[in-house]
């Protein structure tokens, strides 16, 4: 699959959003971060502002739900007209139906895994999420170093969605998100690695022109899976 850039709004201008959410519109979804201050340590937005950005938003809404009891707040998300909702697995009492909830919707499913937690947990049920998020940065707040030591649960769940695929289990592969500290730098090794939806923050809306900084980091994480075996 082609690589996706996920321009993350936690680094734009809050009292500017629709601006900064204008600004990149070349990106092929826009992440928006949910945060309650209970599942992780900070508060973003919720709602009633996701509910509006996505009437602003010229791309698909990407919403990343770091917060508790996703099993009643996912659904809701996805009625206000996110595209893809991710809830973390950490938070879930039922992964499973979470996803088949948030697809009776019509929306993409999406279950996100913290550093701490192993991929093995979600691998038996890959076919009911359209994505796995795996974090390269603890969640909570952004600009935060990437860990390296991520690159082989993304590689993990890589070599288990196309092993599904090839048995036939799978018609086709949930797309793999990361998400903590993607830049130029990094992008290669986790496109390299299987990831092909790749979230920036700082490294899209700390440069001047966001338009470039996607088409970089879309043309150095593209280059790194060319030489790579899946497609």
């Amino acid at each position: 699959m082609a690589i996706q850039i996920a321009p993350s709004i936690l680094s734009a201008d809050f009292a500017n959003l629709e601006r900064d959410i204008a600004r990149v519109s070349t990106a092929d979804l826009l992440h928006v971060d949910v945060m309650d201050a209970h599942f992780v340590p900070n508060l973003t937005l919720g709602l009633p502002i996701v509910e509006r950005i996505v009437q602003v938003s010229p791309i698909p809404v990407d919403a990343h739900l770091m917060i508790e009891n996703p099993d009643y707040w996912a659904p809701r998300y996805a009625e206000a007209g996110a595209a893809s909702v991710t809830f973390h697995y950490e938070a879930a009492k039922n992964p499973v139906a979470i996803a088949r909830d948030l697809r009776a919707l019509g929306v993409r499913a999406s279950v996100a895994l913290k550093p701490g937690t192993d991929a093995s947990v979600i691998l038996d049920d890959l076919k009911e999420f359209d994505m796995v998020l795996v974090m390269t940065v603890e969640p909570g707040f952004g600009g935060q170093a990437f860990m390296p030591d991520m690159l082989p649960k993304i590689e993990a769940v890589r070599a288990a969605a196309d092993a599904a695929v090839a048995s036939g289990e799978l018609t086709v592969a949930p797309w793999i998100q990361v998400d903590g500290g993607i830049a130029t730098a990094t992008a290669p090794s986790v496109a390299a690695a299987g990831a092909d939806v790749l979230v920036a923050g700082s490294a899209v809306y700390g440069e001047p022109f966001p338009a470039d900084a996607i088409a970089a980091l879309r043309s150095i994480a593209q280059g790194a899976v060319s030489g790579a075996h899946h497609h």
